[in-house]
């Protein structure tokens, strides 16, 4: 999910940084994804073809999202790579910035047998279909060190053994919380609301304690996930528990006890970021690019009233245990590529300490290689320190090939609570039926 410190944010951070939510442009989305199909049918092929060396002269073409600093990062990251690697040239296929319109993009390629883009940016919710439909290089073939990533985000490229994605950037989503206001970090809800209450009390100038986003999208998912809810693919075939109906209440319960809005209900990253940044609310649930908008690069005293002021922890879940949803991007291979190696030697110097390091510190996007996070990185920005234990905490959405399907049950489910159109317990019996029977058909080979 997306997401950063751009002009544009008008989905999320970046674009929707959870991307597979709701399909709203639906007809933009084909009309897009046609047109570039079209431009890239003239490359179509029925298989990968013979392979070219990485040492031969050749051009690869890198499709990617990512406009104002973050398209300026990866022009950079290119301009690098190509100067280290003078026989290979990177041509840039920019994707719609919008995310359901970026998959129907590189769908419409795929199933048309284009054999560009060579190398692809992916969200992490999307290489296990990919892979399913054998669109995606088994990257296995190169023994690349999965253990250099953080686990959660690997996991996300990994499909029935194989590895067909390498993380990019992770992306978490974690609890924001006023250092001036709240002097220790809630440890459980009760505290949260607590504490919500006292603030708004002391300070006037708040007008809610919480902020989240509730709105019928991928987005609601990942806060539900992110504030304790149980989503994880072994536990898919039954989410009618006690902890669901747990989170689920906790979320209700935010509304009706007035320490979040009722609009929340309505409420995407974007409303969430200006709450924050506003400063009219103390605690907020929101990805990491609010950490480069709070205290980042070109940020000043007096910049907006959280300047300096501004903590961010894993979400006090009622279980006791945190977690954080996983968001980020992979980067991955076209299976009918005829430059895989090449591809590759491009995926390593984007996956290096050094490409890492210059993007987090430009763009704001946090390394998904665990050895940037150090004094090279914290000196330039010293806000990535704090986001370790979140992303320690991060927790992937389901890994499997009918995410999108089961994730539209969610938001359907997430939103009858906090509308008020159900309970958490109606709405969880409702919707745990449907949800098995996703599962089955993966299961089945449906």
């Amino acid at each position: 999910m997306r997401n950063w410190p751009s002009a544009v944010i008008s989905s999320g951070p970046r674009r929707r940084p959870v991307p597979g939510g709701r399909v709203t442009v639906l007809a933009a989305a084909i009309s897009a994804a046609v047109a570039l199909a079209a431009a890239g049918c003239g490359s179509s092929g029925s298989g990968a073809g013979k392979q070219v060396a990485a040492s031969a002269k050749q051009t690869i073409v890198f499709a990617t999202q990512g406009l104002g600093s973050e398209g300026t990062a990866t022009t950079t990251a290119v301009k690098a790579f190509e100067k280290l690697h003078p026989n290979i040239t990177v041509q840039i296929l920019n994707l719609s910035p919008t995310s359901d319109v970026a998959f129907e993009q590189l769908v419409q390629r795929f199933t048309a047998g284009s054999v560009t883009p060579d190398v692809i940016t992916s969200d992490v919710i999307w290489p296990a279909q990919f892979a399913q439909s054998g669109w995606l290089a088994n990257l296995s073939q190169f023994k690349p060190d999965t253990g250099a990533y953080f686990p959660a985000q690997m996991a996300t490229g990994e499909y029935k053994g194989g590895v067909y994605a390498i993380p990019w950037f992770i992306n978490a989503e974690g609890l924001y919380y006023r250092t001036d206001l709240i002097k220790t970090p809630p440890t459980t809800p009760a505290e949260l609301f607590s504490d919500a209450t006292a603030a708004m009390k002391a300070d006037p100038a708040l007008k809610e304690g919480l902020a989240f986003e509730g709105d019928k999208y991928e987005g609601a998912v990942t806060a539900f996930q992110s504030m304790g809810g149980d989503i994880s693919t072994s536990n898919l075939a039954n989410i009618d528990t006690p902890a669901n109906k747990a989170v689920l209440t906790m979320m209700a319960s935010a509304i009706t006890s007035h320490v979040a809005p009722s609009a929340v209900s309505t409420w995407e990253e974007g409303q969430v970021q200006n709450a924050w940044l506003s400063g009219q609310t103390p605690f907020a649930l929101n990805w990491p690019y609010i950490f480069a908008l709070s205290d980042g690069k070109g940020c000043q005293p007096g910049c907006n009233p959280v300047f300096n002021k501004t903590g961010w922890v894993p979400f006090p879940s009622p279980s006791g245990t945190p977690q954080a949803s996983l968001g980020g991007d992979d980067l991955a291979v076209n299976g009918k590529s005829t430059h895989q190696a090449a591809a590759w030697e491009f995926i390593q110097y984007l996956s290096s300490n050094s490409a890492q390091i210059a993007r987090a510190i430009s763009a704001g996007d946090p390394p998904s290689v665990k050895s940037a996070y150090g004094q090279q990185l914290y000196s330039a920005a010293p806000f990535f320190q704090q986001e370790q234990a979140v992303y320690a905490a991060a927790t992937p959405r389901p890994v499997t090939p009918v995410y999108s399907q089961i994730s539209s049950q969610l938001q359907t489910m997430i939103s009858s609570v906090l509308t008020g159109g159900a309970s958490p317990s109606a709405a969880l019996s409702s919707t745990a039926p449907t949800v098995k029977q996703l599962m089955s058909t993966v299961s089945s080979g449906g």
